[in-house]
């Protein structure tokens, strides 16, 4: 598959077509102007391998051995959960991770802009600067003569800074601040740092209990914790698709892309351990992640059940009987 990098309107168009093609629903119409999309350009071809090219490594994982394999591990667990009283505890355990799950720091509801799970919201600064905020953000805005700042508590943002403004931009967090030189890029707050990607221009990274700062690039990322910077990295060409409503993933383990979507949706949504470590490339829709998570199955060797209406696992599919 060829990483080259691809613009954020072809990137938009791709995805577009990608939630359109994969509903279900295209028109023979609509599939012919797919079509004479992609052989516009090598660009359109580029950003439709980016998000569709990546299932290949699915092939060996979807073996009816693995789901043999899967279904026993399954099965060897159920035996365990036969007790009433043991049920009882597992059900409070899983309502009280649930709520905490839905529990945000008292800070993030005293912050100046804050998202709800599966929002995502604009915002145009007083300088002009455009930031978008992901599901589950917040952040304070602290503009005066001589700087403009924000501090973000929790949660991702994409930032395109404004032109004209002598004053300098920084991101700041807990683990340090991000100085931006006419720039775009994106901070997501971790369990344990900063992540700062570079999409445009530069970066200067400064962890709060470090000398000194370090240039981050175009098509980096960097984690910053509070006292140090890790090794530069190539950042993922699909790493703001999450901006333009979709989550790109390569090779990430079930579990961790079950933990991402469940920012977008209410309630809890988990893996069973049989399958937790199955890994998944592709994309999802942020704004469905019921239909995102019907797009498992017919890759993995799993079945989605829904209890309550605010209740989801992803366990073992059946092994279906030899006749």
């Amino acid at each position: 598959m060829n990483r080259s990098s691809v613009t954020a309107k072809v990137l938009d168009e791709a995805i577009s077509w990608q939630v359109c093609l994969g509903s279900g629903c295209a028109s023979d119409l609509e599939k012919a102007e797919f079509q004479i999309w992609h052989a516009a350009s090598a660009e359109h071809a580029r950003a439709w391998g980016q998000l569709n090219g990546l299932d290949q490594h699915l092939a060996k994982v979807s073996s009816q051995p693995a789901r043999r394999a899967l279904v026993r591990a399954a099965d060897n667990g159920k035996s365990r959960l036969r007790s009433g009283g043991l049920l009882g505890l597992l059900l409070a355990g899983v309502l009280g991770l649930s709520l905490a799950h839905q529990h945000r720091p008292l800070g993030d509801w005293l912050a100046d802009e804050r998202t709800a799970p599966g929002e995502q919201r604009d915002l145009e600064l007083p300088d002009h600067t455009k930031v978008r905020l992901n599901s589950r953000s917040a952040l304070d805005i602290d503009f005066n003569t001589q700087q403009r700042r924000i501090f973000l508590r929790s949660g991702e943002i994409l930032v395109e800074t404004a032109h004209g403004d002598a004053r300098p931009f920084i991101v700041a967090t807990a683990d340090g601040e991000l100085r931006a030189l006419g720039t775009r890029f994106l901070v997501r707050h971790e369990d344990a740092g900063t992540r700062l990607i570079v999409l445009q221009s530069a970066v200067a990274a400064h962890p709060a209990q470090a000398e000194g700062e370090r240039i981050i690039s175009e098509g980096q990322q960097v984690f910053m914790a509070a006292n140090a910077l890790s090794d530069v990295r190539a950042a993922p060409a699909t790493a703001d698709a999450w901006a333009h409503g979709m989550l790109v993933v390569e090779n990430m383990r079930l579990a961790d892309l079950l933990d991402q979507l469940s920012d977008y949706r209410q309630g809890f949504l988990n893996a069973d351990p049989a399958v937790a470590d199955l890994r998944i490339s592709g994309s999802f829709p942020l704004q469905n992640t019921d239909l995102a998570l019907a797009a498992l199955p017919p890759s993995l060797p799993v079945q989605i059940q829904h209890r309550a209406g605010w209740w989801t696992r992803v366990v073992p599919a059946p092994v279906a009987e030899k006749p």
